[in-house]
């Protein structure tokens, strides 16, 4: 197989003045340390080392060879600017960092040679489909199992790490379900452990993982859900909130966009742990989730090896990759 084209960029603009971008940077490195990936370039770095273990040779962001060579597809990753950066005559494998609805770009099809539409799991897929009809594939990368390794349980001194990912209208649902999980997990004596999606850094959540023996995990709906992903690797299982119902972004619903129904974690079986829907429920689901912890009734990195590697997925993506190639 020739080389892959991927193209992946986080979009940064100037700010104040024009280039003002370049020194922005280097500052935010000095003062900031070293950036840290999101979502989106996980999915870029994740599928780079899954490529890489399967002995899939690949470029990133050329540019230059990609226009002088326009029979040949070009894998843009994402993010969504990157359609609109070069006047692009390539066939285009787009995502799965993509936009967040079809809406954001309904022409999308007509405008760009696009052969498929990659999102990362399956209720999004749904939620594509009217728009992009058979173009839209489900695809979710893979996670490095030789990082987030489980260690021994004698190490663990953490009874369950509490996940918070609440993302919109955060003090309301810390008042409704936050603080109740907090209360009905401390009338167990169990020694608990918090972190806030958005306000740690990935080796700190590497090492809290090291430590604990579950996980609640409290958001309100992914489209893959790469952390706890990461915590069912580590051996870790998980007490998931689950509410489904309509997606919930305020940039789209109810005024945009009614859809419905999504998962906060599309990729699970029973090997993972408990799912609950209502805060009423979490009492019952938490005695039932601790006598099957305690019975070692999970496997919750079974489920991720026979799912989720990084080999697994990116084998997927270049059978993708073919399926495009196959009907140039």
């Amino acid at each position: 197989m020739k080389l892959l084209n991927l193209f992946y960029e986080e979009p940064e603009g100037d700010r104040w003045f024009p280039l003002d971008r370049y020194p922005r940077r280097i500052i935010r490195r000095i003062v900031r340390g070293k950036p840290r990936p999101g979502g989106q370039m996980r999915v870029f770095l994740n599928l780079c080392a899954g490529l890489e273990r399967i002995s899939i040779p690949y470029r990133v962001n050329d540019y230059r060879y990609i226009q002088q060579h326009p029979e040949e597809i070009a894998c843009i990753i994402g993010k969504p600017h990157v359609l609109d950066k070069i006047k692009w005559k390539n066939p285009l494998l787009f995502g799965a960092a993509v936009f967040s609805h079809p809406c954001d770009d309904p022409q999308l099809l007509e405008r760009l040679p696009i052969g498929k539409v990659l999102v990362p799991g399956e209720w999004m897929r749904k939620m594509w489909e009217p728009y992009y009809g058979d173009k839209v594939l489900a695809w979710p990368v893979g996670i490095d199992t030789d990082e987030w390794i489980p260690l021994p349980h004698e190490n663990k001194d953490i009874d369950i790490l509490l996940y918070d990912k609440i993302l919109w209208e955060y003090e309301r649902h810390k008042d409704e379900i936050v603080a109740p999980v907090q209360v009905h997990l401390e009338q167990h004596s169990l020694k608990v452990a918090i972190i806030r999606y958005g306000f740690y850094r990935e080796e700190e959540f590497h090492s809290l993982l090291g430590k604990s023996k579950a996980m609640v995990f409290i958001g309100q709906h992914e489209t893959q859900g790469i952390a706890y992903q990461q915590a069912l690797s580590c051996g870790v299982p998980i007490l998931a909130w689950d509410q489904g119902g309509f997606w919930l972004d305020p940039s789209y619903f109810p005024h945009k966009v009614q859809f419905a129904p999504v998962s906060s974690v599309p990729y699970w079986d029973e090997r993972c742990g408990v799912k609950f829907k209502y805060i009423s429920e979490f009492p019952t689901k938490l005695e039932e989730f601790l006598d099957k912890l305690n019975h070692q009734q999970f496997a919750p990195r079974d489920y991720i090896l026979e799912n989720l590697t990084l080999e697994k997925c990116a084998k997927h993506y270049v059978d993708i990759f073919v399926q495009v190639q196959l009907h140039l």
